[in-house]
């Protein structure tokens, strides 16, 4: 029987991104059904959490994201522009941001056209991995969903006029995350268990062959 797990995820989440080619990889090896629920990053569901966090933390968040990166052999750079628009110095987030909700809810489209995974696969592959510059202009979008298996302008075409219906299914989506016991990304939930971080893959996979969990060459 398939099994079913849902991952919380964010296009502005290095995290997120390192984690995504495993995710890939599990649905390939195992009968599992991964069900990619896109939600807002930290800085866009609470914006004052830059201003409160340890000074400490952003540093060493840069610095282990490229180590993370480098052991796991997987090329990473810091997206240019950021998905989300912040002020640096003063670690502020700016009401207007043009970036990531057009990313989150073409990633709500991409799953209800059952491409969800390919999508943040590819998309993420984009900002993160190919260090394409303006990775928002041109056509560098249009060609990632493209190898996702999608059309961009039709994605957009079938959001436009409806952002509201968008805004409620990522909300959704972020209240089903802290549901499991979790409000960070990415974030794995089976059978109601939160399994934070991409450094929790395994241990979600040891929980869900506990529930019957088969490889697909059984």
């Amino acid at each position: 029987m398939t099994l079913d797990v849902d991952l919380f995820w964010s296009f502005r989440s290095p995290y997120s991104y390192l984690g995504t080619p495993r995710y890939r990889e599990m649905e390939q090896a195992y009968d599992l059904k991964i069900n990619v629920r896109p939600v807002y990053p930290i800085a866009i569901r609470t914006p004052e959490f830059f201003s409160q966090v340890n000074p400490l933390w952003p540093p060493y968040l840069m610095r282990d994201v490229y180590r993370v990166a480098e052991y796991l052999d997987v090329p990473f750079t810091w997206p240019d522009p950021d998905p989300v628009v912040m002020d640096m110095p003063t670690r502020t987030i700016p009401k207007e941001q043009p970036y990531i909700h057009r990313l989150t809810r073409l990633g709500i489209e991409a799953v209800r056209r059952d491409a969800g995974l390919p999508f943040i696969s590819e998309v993420s592959d984009l900002l993160w991995g190919r260090a394409v510059k303006n990775w928002h202009e041109g056509g560098h979008l249009a060609e990632a969903t493209a190898r996702a298996g999608l059309d961009l302008a039709d994605m957009e075409r079938a959001i436009a006029g409806k952002e509201a219906e968008y805004e409620d299914a990522i909300t959704t989506n972020e209240a089903a995350l802290e549901k499991s016991g979790h409000w960070g990304v990415p974030t794995l939930a089976f059978k109601g268990e939160a399994f934070f971080g991409q450094d929790r893959i395994d241990m979600c996979i040891w929980r869900m062959k506990q529930a019957g969990l088969k490889s697909r060459a059984a």
